[in-house]
């Protein structure tokens, strides 16, 4: 049947005048209308511009066979015949996911007056978010609300009008998280780096992945020194960082004593880092004894006048 259909077709004589017309296997439309001179090239104004149908939704394509062209072809009378019974013309529309975070604000709108914490993670499973044109004006909305406070299940209706398509609905469907405040690194730090204010970010971690004393804000690790290394991304624990160290590990110090009436000094060496107001041990270069002192200052280790001597041999 097919095959007969064609060959009327090969034989019929178009109704318009002859023009040089050729197939366009492939079409990318931006319109929602789908016209004439995006399937066929070398038709004149006028005709390219006849509107011929929808054209596919955001996102998608549409196939048309060489039976549907070569009837479209007559129905407009264009001097278009096929060369084959494969040939067909492939028409996509680009379209982009609406983005997650207007479907979260949409639904947060309806589901908070109903119970739902503000500052919960919205667990949506399995969604496939709507396509949509790229670059259009979008307004998203929810209706037909629900939300157990129990269970923290909840269900509603997106609505999503946008340029250049019809309204589409969709349900959906999910579950409310618990979050707690916590701070992330935004790129990977280094052992002993101090943090700046630009290497961490706030942000909401569900509940069930905390672990440990997290910091909950920047000013709590900014101008802190790191006890270990940091992943980007990674939560940090108020355990991870110190202040910043004064007295390096094997750093050069002065030994101070405080006397009455007299200020003593001594050189030293460190044996381990340490940050203002800690204990650290150093070696006296002088007598190659081992003290303890408090750090008072970058480089300055104080040593009490009652303070003795470890009765331990300086490590190299």
């Amino acid at each position: 049947m097919r095959r007969a259909f064609l060959a009327l077709l090969l034989l019929a004589t178009p109704a318009a005048a002859q023009d040089f017309v050729t197939l366009r296997p492939h079409a990318v439309v931006e319109e929602p209308v789908l016209r004439l001179g995006e399937i066929f090239e070398g038709l004149d104004t006028a005709r390219a511009a006849r509107p011929v149908g929808a054209a596919p939704g955001p996102g998608r394509r549409t196939v048309l066979e060489v039976d549907q062209l070569a009837a479209l072809a007559r129905a407009h009378g264009i001097a278009w015949r096929p060369m084959t019974v494969r040939e067909r013309a492939v028409v996509e529309r680009p379209g982009r996911p609406l983005p997650r975070p207007d479907i979260e604000a949409a639904l947060r709108a309806e589901l908070v007056p109903l119970g739902l914490d503000g500052e919960a993670a919205l667990e949506l499973g399995g969604l496939i978010p709507p396509m949509v044109p790229p670059g259009a004006a979008i307004s998203v909305a929810a209706e037909g609300a629900s939300f157990d406070a129990v269970t923290l299940r909840f269900a509603a209706t997106l609505v999503i009008v946008a340029e250049g398509m019809p309204m589409t609905r969709q349900r959906v469907a999910g579950r409310a998280v618990a979050t707690v405040p916590a701070v992330v690194a935004v790129r990977r730090l280094a052992l002993g780096e101090i943090i700046g204010p630009a290497d961490v970010r706030p942000i909401r971690l569900r509940a069930e992945l905390a672990r440990g004393a997290l910091a909950e804000t920047p000013a709590q690790l900014v101008g802190k020194q790191l006890r270990r290394p940091i992943t980007a991304e990674q939560p940090i624990q108020l355990s991870d960082v110190t202040p910043p160290a004064l007295v390096e590990r094997n750093a050069l110090v002065t030994l101070v004593l405080d006397a009455p009436g007299m200020q003593l000094t001594a050189g030293g060496r460190a044996l381990e880092a340490a940050p203002r107001g800690a204990t650290v041990r150093v070696v006296n270069l002088m007598s190659q004894s081992v003290v303890e002192g408090v750090v008072v200052a970058p480089g300055r280790v104080r040593v009490g006048a009652g303070t003795a001597p470890i009765a331990v041999a300086a490590r190299r």
